[in-house]
């Protein structure tokens, strides 16, 4: 082990620590499991060094924004039993090169991405699972299903095979404040749980929501799956 690895490595385990003291608070509070709440640390701007401490730090889901960038630090990292969850927008020409190597996939936004997903599921022989991307803060800058859209699209999902539907994921605007982050997420949590009635759609449990900057409200609306950069991150040295 370098000296900048082992250094990185010791302040991602205390910010590991004190990440996983709020995330308790707020379980506790609310009466929810803590274990029930998973810490997806998001590396997309961090060096290979930084995200093998991250996993030496015990961090073993890591996220990425781009298909690329997951690609490349997998292979770097391939000798650590980490579970890759691509976070971002997938474009159907890297959905072959992506599926056998990511644990879950955050962001599907189409039915056209879906299908396309289900076809080279199926001629690789996987079974893959996804979570529907969902946009109700109504922002064009996002991509994700409108809640008019949702039931209609998860309607059309829940007939696809060799896609396991696991959960709903969403992101707050950059500049809310946390009410208005609870009211989102618990009104994504309350479409989850609608939507768990359409076909194909009982194991959608999952909630994939909470940034660096609002995680709390989003585990304290029932989120499952937190992805965290800066909070994690920022400022380490090295």
């Amino acid at each position: 082990m370098t000296e900048r690895l082992q250094i990185l490595t010791e302040q991602l385990a205390v910010r590991k620590a004190e990440i996983e003291r709020r995330v308790r608070d707020v379980c506790h509070a609310e009466g929810r499991d803590p274990a029930g709440v998973t810490i997806v640390a998001v590396t997309k701007q961090v060096d290979d060094e930084t995200a093998r401490a991250a996993v030496q730090a015990g961090f073993l889901d890591l996220g990425e924004n781009r298909p690329q960038a997951l690609l490349q630090k997998q292979q770097a990292l391939a000798d650590l039993p980490v579970r890759w969850h691509l976070i971002g927008s997938l474009q159907r020409n890297k959905v072959r090169s992506i599926l056998p190597v990511t644990h879950l996939i955050h962001a599907v936004d189409s039915v056209r991405l879906a299908e396309t997903m289900a076809r080279i599921a199926g001629e690789e022989t996987l079974e893959i699972d996804a979570l529907l991307q969902v946009n109700l803060s109504g922002e064009t800058s996002k991509h994700g299903f409108a809640k008019s859209e949702a039931k209609a699209a998860a309607a059309a999902l829940g007939k696809i095979e060799h896609v396991r539907w696991r959960g709903l994921m969403t992101m707050a605007p950059i500049d809310a404040d946390e009410s208005y982050c609870r009211s989102l997420f618990s009104r994504t949590r309350d479409l989850r749980n609608a939507l768990q009635s359409v076909g194909g759609m009982a194991e959608l449990c999952w909630l994939s929501m909470g940034m660096s900057r609002d995680f709390e409200a989003a585990v304290a609306a029932g989120a499952t799956h937190i992805r965290l950069g800066s909070v994690l991150f920022g400022n380490l040295r090295s």
